[in-house]
């Protein structure tokens, strides 16, 4: 029944599409920072055998000062009182528009794709029948909602219809907008570093999701926020992954503990946490080889540096999050649970949400597994990384095109 929608609007769309030309999708990798040489540290012996001392995790340029994470002293102009109360409402509000207008530009191709086509499902409709609903289902799957959150929210749409609290096809919208909240809104969970005690992040994904640059723009974010970060490059399998994160490491003012291809992940990423104990870091965030999650051999290295990792602290790594890139559609969740039966996820990011992709696919994974979705990326920007709101997520994907 999911295909009658398809065979009714083929011809429509035909006619009304006046430019048969398709906008280019954007580039599904993402450009890496300038390239700077490599910070070389000391190769790392087996971490049980060998302590690391900080001579050897120190070299030129790999750890950064302190004046790094100073903060910058206020001006010492004083405004009136009156003055200074309109322009801290004004400062504050400029900027939340501007991330939810990066937020709804970023997540258009989504909007149209679900928006558009519910509007054009109750044109001209009186009532909400079974026929509609049928479409309804259609466009949901076609979104890249998945099976399980597609019934889902079939299922409260269809029993709000049933008791009659949907006489009018126009309130669709309100009914799909709040069955996606209540999809999405237990999986946002904001996380931060903590100040004073040094955690580790470690962050997997397959090759191409958008991985190492999400480690550079959290760590952007972070160190703005006063967060003190150090990078550790475990990446050592992939050819230039290493020179990728040191220049992002330059770029965004961070140390970072590195070796050349080919050395042992594990006893680099112990390296960067011994490092970053010895001086107080609150956060080393490890970026991880890529690999396929259907490749077993390669998911025993990721349960290899954990185990090394725990040999210094118990509890690390304190956090592990999955980086998905939302073009690569209901596969995403093939990825989230292996991933989470290999190494134990804490969290999710889902990347490139401002190209072709379909935004649907974050309620798909919200539905496979209750783990929080920590971050999203609608754009190129370190300023597009964005905390996962659901309710700033849901206004900007399900809205009125032209609103």
């Amino acid at each position: 029944m999911v295909f009658n929608w398809f065979k009714r609007n083929k011809g429509k769309a035909e006619e009304e599409s006046g430019d048969t030309s398709a906008s280019v999708p954007e580039s599904q990798v993402e450009p890496a920072p300038p390239t700077p040489t490599p910070q070389q540290g000391e190769s790392a012996a087996p971490p049980e055998e060998t302590p690391v001392t900080e001579a050897a995790l120190t070299p030129a340029g790999t750890i950064a000062s302190a004046s790094d994470h100073a903060p910058v002293a206020p001006s010492s102009t004083k405004p009136d009182d009156d003055t200074r109360g309109a322009r801290s409402e004004a400062d504050a509000e400029a900027p939340r528009r501007g991330l939810f207008g990066r937020l709804r530009e970023g997540l258009r191709r989504s909007r149209e794709q679900i928006s558009a086509s519910v509007e054009q499902l109750v044109l001209g409709k009186k009532v909400i029948d079974d026929e509609l609903l049928e479409d309804l289902e259609a466009i949901l799957l076609q979104a890249d909602m998945g099976v399980a959150a597609t019934r889902d929210i079939m299922d409260r749409v269809t029993q709000r219809v049933r008791r009659n609290e949907l006489k009018d096809p126009a309130a669709l919208r309100a009914a799909i907008r709040q069955a996606l909240l209540d999809i999405l809104q237990p999986r946002a969970q904001p996380w931060t570093p903590a100040k004073g005690q040094t955690q580790v992040l470690m962050m997997v994904g397959i090759n191409g999701a958008g991985k190492t640059t999400t480690i550079g723009k959290l760590a952007a974010r972070w160190k703005a926020e006063g967060y003190s970060i150090l990078l550790g490059a475990g990446d050592t399998f992939r050819a230039a992954a290493v020179e990728q994160l040191t220049g992002w490491a330059e770029r965004v003012q961070v140390p970072v503990i590195a070796q050349g291809a080919g050395a042992d992940s594990a006893s680099v990423l112990y390296d960067a946490y011994a490092a970053a104990r010895a001086r107080g870091i609150d956060l080393v965030i490890a970026d991880t080889a890529g690999r396929l999650h259907t490749q077993g051999h390669l998911m025993e290295e990721l349960k290899k540096v954990k185990r090394v990792l725990a040999k210094q602290d118990p509890g690390a790594p304190h956090q592990i999050w999955l980086v998905l890139d939302a073009g690569t559609g209901q596969n995403a969740l093939q990825q989230v649970q292996q991933f989470h039966e290999a190494v134990g996820l804490t969290g999710i990011c889902i990347t490139k949400l401002d190209g072709t992709a379909k935004g649907g696919v974050v309620a798909a994974v919200a539905k496979a597994l209750p783990l929080p979705i920590r971050f999203i990326g609608v754009g190129e920007g370190v300023e597009d990384l964005r905390p996962f709101s659901a309710e700033a997520f849901v206004d900007a994907l399900v809205a009125e095109t032209g609103s």
